[in-house]
Formats: C-alpha cells, sequence, structure tokens
C-alpha cells in the first residue's frame, strides 16, 4: 500500500497570517440580569396560542404525527427565543396522542436551580387529538 504525503503545494496556498482563536474571559454571571429572568407566564401564554394555531383544524393521523410534533417543536423553540431570555438553555417536548379512551401521564425530572430556572406547559385539545407541550429554561452560567 501506498503512504499518504501531504503536498507542499497546497501547503503552500495557505496564508502565511497566523489567526490565533479569540478567548473570551468568563463572566462568572451566576444569575440572570434583572429582567431577563425566564417567565413561565409569558411562555404558558405563547404555547397557548400556537397550540391553537397548529392543532385548531388538526385531526388525529398516525403518519402525520411525527411531522405535526417536530413541526411544533421547532416553532415553539423559535418563539421562546424571540422572548429574549438570554443565557437560558431552552428545552421543548411536545406530546400528542388520539382523543378517545386514551390516557397519558407524563413526568420529568430536573436537576437545577429552583431560583433561576424555571418551566411552563399548556395543553390543547379538540375532537380528535390532545397536545402537551412543556418548555424548560435552565440557566447557563
Amino acid at each position: 500500500m501506498a503512504s499518504r504525503r501531504f503536498s507542499t503545494a497546497a501547503m503552500s496556498t495557505r496564508s502565511s497570517k497566523t489567526t490565533f482563536p479569540v478567548v473570551v474571559a468568563n463572566t462568572y454571571k451566576m444569575t440572570p440580569d434583572e429582567g431577563c429572568k425566564f417567565s413561565p407566564v409569558k411562555v404558558e401564554t405563547m404555547l397557548n396560542l400556537v397550540l391553537q394555531q397548529f392543532l385548531e383544524n388538526e385531526t388525529y393521523r398516525q403518519e402525520n404525527v411525527g411531522f405535526l410534533t417536530r413541526r411544533l417543536t421547532e416553532n415553539i423553540k423559535d418563539r421562546v427565543k424571540e422572548l429574549n431570555f438570554p443565557r437560558y438553555k431552552i428545552v421543548c417536548h411536545v406530546y400528542i396522542g388520539q382523543s378517545g379512551n386514551n390516557s397519558l401521564e407524563v413526568a420529568s425530572r430536573c436537576v437545577w436551580d429552583p431560583q433561576n430556572d424555571n418551566f411552563a406547559t399548556a395543553t390543547f385539545q379538540n375532537g380528535s387529538l390532545f397536545a402537551v407541550a412543556t418548555v424548560y429554561g435552565v440557566y447557563f452560567e
């Protein structure tokens, strides 16, 4: 087997200027700025609005639920980012099921700082389906 060699021609085309990575010092901000804390009330209002808009005229179809759930999750995540909670990691879960004699129990556990981290949840139901959406805002130090 032939060994692989580096071409000197390819190496010579690189710029002679050396660039160094930008190093940013840690801010050591352990709490969010005043007025920038994750607001469950704002997020819950937005969740109810998005679920209503997306699911009002939808009927449950098993082959469509995966796509609908992903679309809803991305839309909710984008809208939460528009609410501008700097330094927060956003986690979004959406569950959609068929209405009827079904039941769903959703539980979650998190290790977090109760002073800075929070969550919001909303539910929606029509004659064909139900949905539960939860958004977690976890402060990133």
